[in-house]
């Protein structure tokens, strides 16, 4: 069954929830899982795609926007699913994609911005009424 993790994060702003969605795709991506990066729209998936080329000047985490290459450990989209043997989702849309459940994990990331959390909340409460197992991970500042 789908494994489902929330990180929770202390901060308001979208810039903060954007640089730990880049940290935390690199940790995924080490870990050996392919990740795809759910996104709302393709401006969304520039700003994370720019983000991922300079969050750390000493790193790199080889990934693409999906409709360019989707052979790559980390894609990026906003419109369907990746191609089959992606393991791991991280979801920075605000509802939850109809095909979630062909992840083994899925990651979410609150922050305290309004808009966030308001539309984390319903996706929290989705999945919980679906039966899938749902963690919570407070963050520190």
């Amino acid at each position: 069954m789908t494994r489902i993790d929330f990180y929770v994060l202390p901060q308001t702003t979208l810039e903060a929830r954007l640089d730990f969605a880049c940290r935390l795709a690199e940790t995924i991506q080490r870990k050996g899982y392919r990740l795809h990066v759910h996104v709302e729209d393709e401006a969304a998936a520039r700003r994370i795609d720019d983000a991922l080329w300079t969050f750390r000047p000493d790193s790199y985490l080889p990934h693409a926007l999906i409709h360019e290459r989707d052979d790559v450990p980390v894609t990026i989209g906003w419109e369907g699913p990746p191609a089959p043997g992606v393991e791991a989702l991280l979801n920075l849309h605000p509802d939850i994609p109809e095909w979630f459940s062909r992840f083994e994990r899925i990651a979410e990331i609150i922050n305290q911005h309004q808009e966030v959390l308001t539309a984390k909340r319903a996706c929290w409460q989705t999945y919980k009424s679906r039966g899938y197992p749902v963690k919570a991970h407070p963050l520190k500042g």
